[in-house]
């Protein structure tokens, strides 16, 4: 998979791609990350990217010019997955608050693509024209306030980078995850089996394996009911 990230504070990003498993995804080759500086694209001798609302009000726009030119330059960058027969391997995303809620169902639709550019929103909005004529979708991570899109595309590709296909080293640890098949995760233990007199549920000792599996599934059951009945209503 290859991700490009289009953005106003490319700093940002460093912390994040450079540590544990986004970084190891990297390192082996499954995932490319890609971070653009917008301002790069920008026309205007001050690298300005922005400008006041026609109609008025308060705020800035982000202009059109710099997105479009920054997309365009990424995808000639990436001839093999651009071109009308590898469409469907491409989607552009803009990470801002009009978006669909990220949720884990939607995070494993994305990862399907070979190639995801996200653009980081900003300021007072960005021109309509972006959304309308460039963007594939729209994401947003919940229903708040942030100050631009960069802290949602860190999510995202958090997310994304660990669907992919070798980048966890325990191929069947996505299947246990919270969220998956609408549940939260069954509780976790690990050594001490007695820690100050508090033991380990006994039939996870017991390595009898089917009784464990029916144990981790009654206990994510009552966990989702309990504190997020919401998740078990959109299952039905």
């Amino acid at each position: 998979m290859r991700i490009d990230i289009i953005t106003i504070f490319p700093d940002m990003f460093a912390p994040i791609l450079n540590e544990s498993i986004i970084k190891r995804a990297q390192n082996k080759g499954k995932v490319n990350i890609y971070i653009h500086n917008l301002r790069d694209y920008s026309k205007d001798k001050h690298r300005k990217v922005d400008d006041h609302p026609f109609g008025g009000g308060s705020g800035m726009v982000m202009r059109p010019e710099s997105i479009f030119e920054a997309v365009e330059h990424i995808k000639l960058q990436a001839p093999r997955l651009s071109g009308r027969q590898a469409s469907s391997k491409l989607q552009t995303i803009l990470l801002c608050p009009q978006g669909k809620r990220l949720n884990q169902k939607i995070a494993k639709g994305l990862a399907r693509h070979k190639h995801i550019i996200l653009i980081c929103g900003h300021y007072e909005g960005i021109d309509e024209r972006v959304r309308k004529y460039l963007v594939d979708e729209e994401i947003s991570i919940g229903d708040y306030v942030l100050t631009g899109g960069e802290l949602p595309a860190m999510v995202l590709v958090d997310c994304l980078v660990r669907l992919v296909p070798g980048v966890l080293g325990d191929k069947n640890s996505l299947n246990f995850e919270s969220f998956e098949d609408n549940l939260l995760e069954y509780p976790q233990y690990t050594r001490p089996a007695n820690f100050r007199g508090i033991k380990v549920p006994a039939v996870l000792l017991s390595g009898n394996h089917k009784k464990i599996e029916e144990w981790r599934k009654k206990k994510a059951l009552k966990l989702t009911k309990d504190k997020r009945p919401d998740l078990l209503i959109k299952n039905k």
